[in-house]
């Protein structure tokens, strides 16, 4: 099901991404169009002519704590597990509030532990596989993810990892959110989360899709992507419950929608993602015109970007509203992308402003979108498209609405 019936709201956030930490940090970063590229520091990157992403390595106050994680954990479970305690914080839902409210965890990711699996495989080929140790094979399948959330808060209801790669985050949000409408919980936190890791870096660059300075979304001279990280956690309840506890309503999901053309491994597919737009858009029950800003994929890479143009004009017609990229400041983060343009599509509404789409030189004519090119707009958004799609034809829309518009 993916007209959501019941009506379901966000009522948390929680963010640990490379520009920033937490959702208050993340809209200063996003408004002020904060972009963070370095060198590679999670595996050796010998042999590559360039080797730069969107990593983590300061996570402050939280430092610590992940560190305690870590020791039993890999990286991206480490990662979500600290997202979730904050969107948890954030709702001000106490522990016996989600036992009771059944409430449970989805996440979307590309590739599971990947720096988990990584370390094994190079163990493996250095000294023999005697030499991995038995907890990295315990750590290493996606399901751990959602485990790890789910028992760090003692949640009780479903806990399930979403692997529809770069459209995850969506999906997931989705689910969870059906969940909610079938009335088989009343709270759940989704979202999504990766890790930086050899594999992915190493396919992208195989095909000629890491770009080797910046990533610059629509812009008529992009090269690519940057592999980047993070987690993004939104905390869903039924309008009902959120009311009944006086808690303080972010937005509101109207609707999703999702698809699969399943036409060509990696290359997207402008008709199927139109498709997927107008799905959404029926189901949330909303026009193209009431759309105020679309979250866009925005990979930077030469045909991504041409592709969704096509299909936003396809559906919006010659003016579509503003679309803009934040992985141009945040990198591809995989399976949160989409989650963490959710986030920021809710910091928007609740702040007032576009996020921008940072590196921006030159328009593509064959574009020929508003990106919001390089600094935020004052803008009110009462309707908001987010974008996710993946390689395999997979293709995610989320609609959500200003929670400043919502009655009960």
């Amino acid at each position: 099901m993916s007209t959501i019936e019941t009506r379901v709201v966000v009522t948390g956030l929680g963010v640990i991404s490379n520009i920033a930490i937490g959702q208050q940090a993340f809209a200063a970063a996003l408004r002020a169009g904060v972009g963070k590229v370095g060198p590679i520091k999670s595996f050796d990157t010998t042999g590559y002519p360039y080797a730069h992403a969107t990593e983590i390595h300061d996570l402050g106050a939280l430092a610590d704590d992940y560190r305690e994680l870590a020791a039993t954990m890999g990286r991206s479970s480490c990662l979500a597990t600290l997202a979730g305690r904050q969107a948890v914080q954030d709702a001000g839902l106490a522990g016996d509030v989600l036992r009771a409210a059944g409430a449970g965890v989805v996440l979307g990711t590309t590739n599971g532990e990947s720096q988990v699996i990584d370390a094994i495989v190079k163990g493996w080929l250095d000294d023999g596989a005697a030499s991995v140790p038995a907890s990295a094979w315990q750590n290493a399948p996606a399901h751990r993810i959602a485990h790890a959330v789910a028992s760090d808060l003692a949640l009780e209801g479903e806990a399930l990892v979403l692997s529809t790669a770069c459209a995850a985050g969506n999906y997931a949000i989705g689910h969870a959110a059906d969940i909610i409408a079938a009335g088989e919980a009343e709270v759940m936190l989704c979202g999504g989360v990766d890790s930086v890791c050899r594999k992915t870096y190493s396919g992208f660059f195989r095909l000629g899709a890491i770009t080797p300075d910046v990533c610059r979304p629509f812009d008529a001279g992009r090269r690519g992507i940057l592999t980047g990280e993070g987690a993004a956690v939104l905390v869903l309840e039924s309008l009902a419950h959120a009311t009944a506890r006086g808690a303080h309503i972010y937005a509101e999901v109207l609707g999703y929608g999702s698809n699969c053309d399943a036409k060509h491994m990696v290359a997207p597919d402008k008709d199927s993602i139109a498709d997927c737009i107008r799905i959404a858009q029926r189901r949330a029950g909303i026009t193209p015109g009431q759309v105020d800003y679309i979250c866009a994929h925005g990979t930077g890479t030469r045909t991504n970007d041409v592709v969704e143009a096509g299909a936003v004009h396809a559906v919006f017609g010659a003016s579509p509203p503003p679309l803009s990229s934040i992985k141009s400041m945040l990198g591809h983060t995989m399976g949160a992308a989409s989650a963490m343009g959710a986030i920021a599509c809710v910091l928007g509404m609740r702040d007032d402003f576009l996020p921008p789409t940072i590196h921006f030189e030159t328009a593509d004519p064959q574009c020929a979108v508003d990106c919001v090119p390089n600094h935020a707009r004052p803008a009110y958004i009462g309707i908001a498209e987010n974008h996710g799609f993946a390689f395999g034809g997979n293709n995610a829309i989320l609609i959500l609405r200003n929670g400043k518009e919502i009655t009960a």
